[in-house]
């Protein structure tokens, strides 16, 4: 989850003012933590409180989601998933915004089978974006994030998400003209390229963030398959705990702790 989390904070500062270079400050003061933080360590929250056979995982994303997120109202949600998140009936609404992708790493990092990852990442989602892109964007996520963990070579991991969308572009021909969006349709195969053409961990967010549109998101789906098939420096981890608050700070080493 370390990588979804220094992805999102890395890419904050840039949501509305991107960034088309790979050469940046990666923290700094005007760095912070985003709903894609905060929602990425609810889900990792409602996969530790599950029952064993994961039963009850949809009830425990949205009881988590909402138990977490709820204190953090000017985190950058969107404006139905804000409405969901204070909702005493929440119910999805049919969405395929990225939202869905940015918040699964966690499902990737719990696998222990690919099945596996698919049906975590659709507990998690169903709950709010019930729509198949949505769904799709979330499951390509967690899948190259446990394929990832699971020692896959790259091609593998590339062959495996050419099933999921068409990667018939380079970050180079995209960075001029990539715009905002918030799909899973034009978020997830640009992270996902971010990851394929890097060569390291932070090579992977800086590439992630060099495209431009919605950076924090697009660096976090990307941290989150960079960390598992690279590992996270030190460094940089240390980093991005400094953003988070205590709250949340014990809920990412309460998980670290309880996955392996």
């Amino acid at each position: 989850m370390i990588g979804a989390i220094i992805g999102d904070i890395a890419g904050s500062r840039f949501e509305w003012d991107n960034h088309r270079s790979k050469d940046f400050e990666l923290f700094t003061p005007k760095c912070f933590v985003t709903d894609d933080s905060i929602m990425t360590l609810a889900v990792g929250k409602a996969l530790m409180c599950s029952k064993p056979d994961w039963s009850d995982l949809p009830e425990q994303a949205v009881r988590c989601m909402q138990e977490v997120g709820r204190p953090y109202p000017d985190c950058g949600y969107g404006g139905r998933f804000r409405e969901w998140m204070y909702s005493d009936d929440p119910r999805p609404y049919h969405s395929f915004g990225n939202g869905a992708a940015m918040r699964v790493s966690a499902c990737g990092l719990v696998a222990k089978s690919v099945e596996e990852a698919k049906a975590l990442s659709r507990a998690v989602t169903i709950v709010t974006h019930d729509q198949p892109e949505g769904l799709k964007g979330a499951e390509a996520t967690a899948v190259a994030v446990y394929m990832g963990k699971s020692g896959a070579p790259m091609a593998d991991i590339r062959a495996c998400m050419e099933g999921y969308y068409a990667l018939d572009f380079t970050l180079d021909s995209i960075r001029a003209t990539y715009r905002f969006n918030e799909t899973c349709q034009q978020t997830v195969p640009q992270a996902l390229e971010a990851f394929f053409e890097s060569t390291g961990f932070e090579d992977a967010i800086r590439n992630a963030i060099s495209i431009g549109g919605d950076s924090d998101t697009v660096a976090a789906i990307t941290g989150g398959v960079a960390g598992a098939y690279y590992g996270v420096p030190e460094a940089l981890s240390r980093a991005a705990r400094g953003y988070l608050d205590e709250r949340l700070l014990d809920i990412l080493e309460r998980f670290e702790a309880w996955k392996r």
